[in-house]
């Protein structure tokens, strides 16, 4: 695995494309970012308001993870989930973490998707639904960055 020392001090894997968003060479629709991890709108979302959390250092798998990052990142899913459910106005969400199966980045993520009774997803063959425009994009992104900053001053702001 080829690693390098970001300014922030935390190992990243140059060829991963999660790596790349935390050095911000890979653009990415930002919702919340702390010194341990930063979320992001999913490029083909399940619904709009569906967030990747990932640490910022590079950790393939769950089981790769150190326990000390264990509590800082759960505390960030769970504020996520209620954020996501907050203001997508969501009836609950969906927290999902695949390890290598169907991981379609080889770098530890946690999928927070917004969930609605009879929304159609069933069992684990769902579709992903691209957002319609550049607009609708930034306009969940909006929402989810002023929820998130309602609920966690200590969040970054990023726009």
């Amino acid at each position: 695995m080829t690693q390098q020392q970001t300014g922030r001090g935390n190992a990243t894997n140059m060829s991963c494309t999660f790596c790349g968003i935390v050095r911000g060479e890979t653009p990415a629709n930002v919702v919340f970012e702390d010194e341990v991890s930063i979320a992001f709108l999913d490029h083909r979302p399940l619904f709009p308001g569906h967030c990747i959390l990932i640490p910022k250092a590079h950790y393939q798998t769950l089981v790769d993870l150190p326990t000390d990052l264990i509590a800082p990142l759960f505390a960030n899913t769970q504020l996520l989930a209620k954020g996501v459910e907050q203001a997508m106005e969501a009836e609950g969400t969906f927290v999902a973490i695949n390890n290598r199966v169907s991981q379609s980045v080889p770098h530890f993520h946690i999928h927070i998707v917004p969930r609605r009774r009879k929304d159609g997803l069933k069992g684990f063959f769902w579709p992903r639904q691209p957002y319609k425009d550049k607009g609708a994009i930034l306009a969940v992104q909006g929402l989810l960055l002023s929820t998130l900053s309602q609920l966690q001053p200590r969040a970054k702001k990023v726009i």
